[in-house]
Formats: structure tokens, sequence, C-alpha cells
């Protein structure tokens, strides 16, 4: 966890120091100090203050003066439509990693800057050593969520309930800074990267790396106790999986909101192809056709309209589906069967 009052120590001094407003974010631009005001106030710093991170849009206008990578401090012009006064933004650096940012509000009053260079400095190695204490965590979150009873044993993490685990597709082509993610988040990379999060902030922490990566994340239900967290992330894998397979339910999947998808998603591989050859003769159109009427409960005006096709084009795939299969989807059984045979073969990925 960051030491936030020596980062506002930090902020306030540099604050004094420089006769300016400052402000101390982590590298997604979540707030973590603020020094008292000097002179104007611009749009950004209040909404950085009062909703503890920047939007998306002016994340995108600082990142564009390439803030990420700078070496020392970045002077930023105003930007009216955005609400922007002019700025510099001195990026926290540590063994050439950019762990935070550091804003001074551009009022003319800023030639010492080198006066301050220690403070940030400072400030930086201490991101730094919360980063290096997140990847020591990391390393026990696998014990932790290990089904083996003395691996879990073994796990030196103590962390308050109640809790939820957090399961999230990696990807090839983006990275995610998991040491940005809030307070009280563990997080270890692999595949799936894991995560465990206080409960009331897995919601957020899913979405989050989810649209760093660009692809799904299942979240497992709360537990009270964190010793059962590796039952959460049992969930979280699976729910991971439905909403990889199932746009339904994408890109993020609670647990508790999966319904019989639940059941589905405990199968093995065996299972799955056995039921999945219930419907293995369907071809793409005639599967997709057959699941959206069985999903609608058998209404054909619903099923029609959502697939775009006349009533008529509808009864005859239906039809068709019937010879094929060899089942009735007048009658419960066969109905049941079938659906579940489609279900089985998305998450067999046919």
């Amino acid at each position: 966890m960051h030491n936030t009052a020596d980062l506002q120590e930090i902020v306030d001094e540099i604050a004094a120091r420089l006769g300016a407003s400052a402000t101390l974010e982590d590298r997604s631009f979540r707030l973590l100090a603020y020094g008292a005001q000097h002179g104007d106030i611009d749009t950004v710093r209040q909404e950085s203050i009062l909703r503890r991170r920047a939007t998306g849009e002016v994340r995108d206008y600082f990142e564009r003066y390439g803030i990420a990578k700078a070496p020392g401090p970045v002077r930023i012009p105003a930007d009216a439509e955005l609400g922007v006064l002019a700025r510099v933004c001195w990026p926290l650096r540590h063994g050439e990693v950019t762990y935070g940012y550091l804003w001074l509000l551009d009022s003319g009053s800023l030639a010492a800057l080198e006066s301050v260079a220690p403070l940030v400095a400072r400030a930086a190695a201490a991101l730094a050593q919360e980063a290096r204490s997140r990847q020591d965590l990391g390393r026990g979150l696998l014990a932790l969520f290990s089904a083996d009873p003395s691996e879990r044993a073994g796990a030196a993490i103590e962390v308050p309930g109640p809790v939820a685990a957090i399961a999230v597709r990696e990807s090839a082509e983006r990275l995610a800074a998991l040491w940005t993610l809030p307070r009280g988040v563990l997080a270890r990379p692999g595949s799936p990267v894991a995560l465990l999060a206080p409960a009331h902030l897995a919601g957020e922490v899913a979405q989050t790396l989810q649209s760093a990566y660009g692809t799904a994340a299942g979240i497992g239900a709360p537990r009270a106790d964190p010793a059962d967290a590796w039952l959460s992330w049992r969930e979280a894998r699976h729910a991971l999986r439905v909403a990889e397979h199932f746009p339904r339910y994408a890109p993020v999947a609670r647990w508790e909101d999966l319904g019989v998808h639940r059941l589905l998603a405990r199968l093995g591989q065996a299972d799955l192809r056995e039921l999945a050859a219930e419907t293995a003769v369907l071809d793409g159109e005639l599967a997709e056709t057959v699941e959206a009427y069985l999903d609608h409960g058998g209404h054909a005006q619903k099923t029609a309209a959502e697939l775009g096709i006349h009533r008529q084009t509808l009864y005859y795939r239906l039809g068709k589906a019937e010879r094929l299969t060899h089942r009735d989807l007048s009658d419960g059984d066969d109905r049941l069967a079938v659906h579940l045979g489609l279900k089985a073969a998305r998450l067999c990925g046919h």
C-alpha cells in the first residue's frame, strides 16, 4: 500500500517551495496526493481532486506529449476545450521506469524546478518500492489460489475480507501496468492474469484490466474469509471462459450472473464434447438459428426479429434442424438436449 502520508508530505513541500499548485498521480492517472491551491485552478485539477482520476480524454491529451517516456519535466500547453491550463508534468521515474506523474500548474513561477529534484526522486522511489512490494505479494498469490491445502497454508499473504478473485485474459499486443491498480489489489501476470481484490472493487478492477488488454475477464463470487479465495479464483476462471464464448456475458462476466452456464463451465472437455456431439450435424447458420430460438423460449416472432429473417425462413430452418438431429423441438427433453449441445459446442470452441 502506498505510504500516503509520505507522498502528501512530498507534494506539500514541492508546492510550498515553488508556489505552484501540485498533484501527484500514479501511472494510471489515479490521484495519490495534492497540495494547497496556488493561483488559478482549471477543470482538470478540480475533476482529479473530486473524482480521484483524470478522464480518458484528458489522459490522451497529456500522453500525446510523450510524458510516459520523458526523462525530465515536460511543459504542456493549455487547451481551452478540455479546460486545461498550461502545466508542467514531471514523470516519476526510477530505474528507467515511469511509476507516476507530478503535475504543476504553470503560473509563470516555475523557474526553480531543479530545487525540488530530490523530492521528485524520493516520490519516484516510493512508488517503485510499492510496485516491488506488489510483485512480491503477487508471487504468493498463486499459492493462495491453489486447490492444494498444503500450498495455501504456505501462502504468506494476509488480506482483509471480503475479497473476490478476477481472471483476465492476457494479450500479446497490449500490456497493463499492474502496479497502478488500486491499493489492496494483488496481481500476478500469467495465463490468465490472476488478481485478488476487495469485493467492492472487483468490478472496477476487472473493467480496467479488460479494457487495457482488450480481451475478456471473469469475476468470482465474493468470499468473506480470504482463506476461501481459491474457490473464488476457480469461479473467476470459469466465468472468464463463459465471457470468451458467449457474447451475452462479454466482456466481463460475474459468476453470480451466469445461471445454468455455471454448470456447463464446470464440465471438462470430454463431457462437453459428449454434449456437443448432439448438435454436431448443424452448420453455423442452423446452429445459430436453433440456439436463438431456444434462448427465446421457442418464441418465433422474437427469434425471427433478432436474426432479421422471415418467420417462414425460421420454420424452414427449424424443420431442417429437427430432421438432421432426429429431435423434436416441441418436446421438452429433446429441446433440452439440443440446447445443452449448442451451449457445450460454444465452450468447446466450435
